[in-house]
């Protein structure tokens, strides 16, 4: 759980040139969360850039969870932290604020089930030191509407199935239109998220999937950042000019899933056309 939430926000921050390795170490003082929470939020937080005091530290820290805990009440939230615990470097503390955050955002990522830790408590009774153990619960269920990650093979196919929903018969997508169409932009997000963790490399970046991906360059691109390997330039059209070439990027990016193992897609490379 450590490793996935330091991604997390590692990506959430990449545009910050911030880079979080330890919880303790990088979000005690205030500095990295009140970031992520701007980025998260989308809203500007009335703090101090930069405090080394730990009195600024605490004033900081104190601000931004002030603006988390207006976010989370509301929605029912057992807030499991303080400024205390925080600005101590309480790792259950941080990983309870961070989980939190996490499902409350509806991150693109996927928190394993059941996670729970011995906490060892230790107090002084009458000279003596009484140690206990007690078991904290950071994770319980997994709610797919909260939090998505596909392995990445499958995300393409998921993609593909989104961006040429042509085929005749029906899929998740279309149940997702259906039943859950309040859904559709947590998806949605969830895919630009991941596309662009990768597509980034390259200095691209995607913002609306119906039609950056419908050339086929996109597709093509992303296919061999996740199997990692570069494709010549020579096999499709970086700068396609007609629907023909169009088609042809659209139907090798087929066959590379393809070679990836993944079964044919059930879309057709022409339905682009129609985004």
């Amino acid at each position: 759980i450590l490793q996935v939430l330091i991604d997390w926000i590692n990506d959430v921050l990449v545009e910050e040139r911030i880079i979080v390795k330890q919880l303790e170490e990088d979000l005690y003082d205030g500095q990295v969360l009140q970031k992520l929470l701007e980025k998260l939020a989308d809203r500007k937080l009335n703090v101090a850039e930069v405090t080394q005091s730990e009195i600024g530290q605490k004033q900081k820290l104190q601000t931004v969870l002030e603006a988390v805990h207006d976010l989370l009440r509301p929605h029912g939230w057992t807030i499991k932290w303080s400024v205390d615990s925080i600005h101590g470097k309480n790792l259950i503390s941080i990983l309870h604020l961070l989980v939190a955050l996490a499902m409350h955002f509806r991150a693109p990522i996927r928190l394993p089930e059941h996670v729970s830790v011995q906490v060892v408590v230790v107090r002084k009774r009458e000279g003596l030191l009484q140690t206990t153990h007690v078991t904290e619960e950071l994770t319980t269920t997994t709610d797919l509407g909260h939090i998505t990650c596909f392995p990445c093979l499958i995300v393409v196919g998921v993609l593909m199935d989104f961006f040429f929903s042509l085929q005749p018969e029906r899929d998740a997508f279309d149940t997702l239109f259906d039943h859950a169409p309040d859904k559709l932009s947590v998806v949605k997000k969830s895919l630009i998220t991941f596309v662009n963790k990768h597509l980034n490399k390259l200095n691209l970046e995607v913002t609306e999937l119906e039609t950056q991906f419908a050339d086929g360059v996109y597709l093509v691109l992303l296919m061999g950042l996740l199997e990692d390997y570069f494709v010549p330039l020579h096999n499709f059209y970086l700068t396609p000019e007609s629907f023909d070439q169009k088609v042809h990027n659209v139907s090798f990016a087929f066959e590379l899933m393809q070679d990836g193992g993944l079964k044919k897609p059930k879309a057709r490379p022409e339905g682009m056309d129609t985004l």
